[in-house]
């Protein structure tokens, strides 16, 4: 069964590849969704896909690509958006 969650990933993760490498994650686990830098210096994420899929990328944005230094990241389930692909904002 398909689930959505939205993730805020905060600490050093913008200007270190964290975009970029989350979508290399997400289309190797197959998941749908997107990432955006916010304002506020976090990065947000959308994503839709297999529970363990999630599970596995969640787990992967507590450590995210090297040069990042990952503080917190605070993940929810969400309503399905039925996302086209993995999309970098």
């Amino acid at each position: 069964m398909k689930k959505h969650f939205n993730i805020s990933i905060y600490g050093l993760v913008q200007g270190v590849f964290f975009r970029a490498s989350a979508k290399e994650e997400a289309d190797k686990l197959r998941i749908s969704g997107f990432t955006k830098n916010m304002p506020d210096g976090s990065v947000y994420i959308e994503i839709e896909g297999r529970q363990d899929n999630l599970d596995k990328f969640v787990k992967w944005c507590n450590a995210g690509p090297m040069m990042a230094r990952v503080e917190k990241v605070k993940a929810t389930e969400g309503f399905l958006k039925n996302f086209k692909g993995f999309e970098t904002y």
